[in-house]
């Protein structure tokens, strides 16, 4: 099991991949470009974020 150090760690890094997906896209778009592997991924990043979010959140309740 994460510790809550390295849970929120990830969760930076996921958000830092969010953000760079999100640059990609707009480039992507503006050029006419197939963007639809692209928002897979943001889907994929996004449910991630939610499940790192729910550890933190049973970790810190079950410590409190």
């Amino acid at each position: 099991m994460e510790t809550i150090q390295q849970l929120e760690h990830r969760l930076t890094e996921l958000k830092s991949d969010f953000v760079r997906i999100q640059g990609d896209i707009e480039k992507v778009e503006t050029t006419g470009g197939n963007v639809a592997a692209a928002m897979k991924q943001l889907t994929a990043i996004e449910d991630e974020i939610a499940s790192v979010r729910k550890q933190i959140a049973d970790q810190l309740k079950s410590q409190g």
